[in-house]
């Protein structure tokens, strides 16, 4: 079964964590994802849990591979701006400036003098492009 990449449905706690152990991973099998987890369920509901995964699309296991290779379907960076842009628009309705007024305002006194200059320089060529 074929599934459309671009936009899986959400995903329960248990289900990110094994979709991060892959993306961490790149592959995995069951018994590796199984060990890796945090007070891991059954060996058996982790599999259900991969085949669930399966059908939502965001997970592929390698064909002739046994035992079964999973992988995520989506690009690791395809994946970070999709969560990215969904916690900005569900907890900071949409603003990227209140998402790094947040940031800025958690993390200020541990940004190096580095750190700062970039941000600086993306700030004026984010100002550059809008004119």
């Amino acid at each position: 079964m074929t599934h459309k990449a671009s936009a899986p449905t959400p995903l329960s706690k248990r289900e990110r964590q094994i979709v991060d152990i892959l993306y961490r991973w790149k592959t995995a099998t069951a018994g590796e994802i199984h060990a890796a987890l945090p007070n891991p369920p059954t060996y058996s509901a982790v599999r259900a849990t991969l085949r669930i995964l399966e059908e939502k699309g965001h997970i592929r296991h390698e064909p002739g591979s046994l035992p079964y290779l999973y992988a995520p379907t989506v690009a690791h960076h395809h994946a970070r701006r999709s969560a990215l842009r969904h916690v900005v628009d569900t907890f900071f309705d949409g603003s990227v400036e209140q998402v790094v007024s947040t940031l800025l305002d958690e993390s200020a006194t541990s940004l190096s003098t580095d750190q700062l200059d970039r941000l600086h320089r993306l700030i004026a060529r984010a100002r550059s492009q809008e004119q």
